[in-house]
């Protein structure tokens, strides 16, 4: 038996980096899932590869009817929605405050917290109807602490916002058995981790207690927990997987 054995989960920027990493590591442990992400072609070829436990949905996360679709597509294809798994996210431009863009400050906050609350609010009416569920909304270790190089100010902001958000959900939809933690990332070797920073160069791993990246898997494990009903007492808190960078 898997550990997410009857569990529907819609994850989103599911077709690279984390959000890939957590769909394979859900459809091996038994989940069906609906994936979400703007990227077509990967969405389509991963989907395929995972066969009917999986199905792909282009979408942007930052609209409204996008979600309301997705929903619609778990329950018709597969059935309430148990797992939310809000991954998606973006860096944005590296800038100091009074340099970013005003328009760049809110496109990220749409995407990294804007979306995260489009979310919930999507699902919360079907995991009610399910009788519980369990949603993981991606923050960052930047949104536990002020860390040297963040990218700016919105992506701290937005990332601070996806803790807050989780906080209050949790305690809110407790009593209907839904759950509600965050995920807060150090350094994972993604697509987008790689495009801002040299992953090869010591200055980033001797950052980090345990002189590495981490690899997407490691971190897709912490969301089958999550998800899964092993940690059925585990709600409104802030789970760090970072090798320790925050504990210095």
């Amino acid at each position: 038996m898997g550990q997410l054995d009857g569990k529907v989960a819609i994850i989103t920027g599911a077709a690279q980096g984390m959000g890939e990493a957590h769909t394979r590591r859900f459809v091996a442990e038994g989940a069906k899932v609906v994936m979400a992400d703007l990227n077509e072609g990967d969405g389509e070829r991963i989907a395929k590869e995972l066969g009917d436990a999986a199905v792909f949905v282009k979408s942007d996360v930052t609209s409204v009817g996008d979600w309301r679709t997705l929903v619609e597509t778990a329950e018709s294809q597969f059935g309430n929605v148990t797992v939310l798994v809000n991954n998606a996210g973006i860096i944005g431009p590296i800038a100091e405050t009074v340099e970013l863009d005003e328009e760049d400050f809110h496109t990220v906050c749409l995407v990294n917290q804007y979306s995260q609350f489009y979310g919930m609010k999507a699902v919360i009416p079907s995991m009610q109807r399910a009788g519980g569920g369990s949603i993981i909304n991606v923050s960052s270790v930047a949104g536990l602490v002020s860390i040297v190089g963040a990218p700016n100010l919105a992506y701290v902001g937005s990332k601070f916002a996806s803790r807050g958000m989780t906080k209050h959900v949790a305690t809110q939809y407790g009593k209907d058995n839904i759950r509600c933690n965050s995920v807060h990332p150090g350094y994972i070797k993604t697509p987008m981790m790689a495009a801002a920073t040299d992953e090869e160069g010591g200055g980033i791993t001797s950052q980090i207690p345990l002189g590495r990246m981490a690899d997407p898997d490691e971190v897709a494990q912490l969301m089958v927990w999550l998800a899964s009903d092993s940690s059925s007492y585990v709600s409104g808190t802030e789970q760090v997987i970072d090798a320790g960078l925050t504990a210095q």
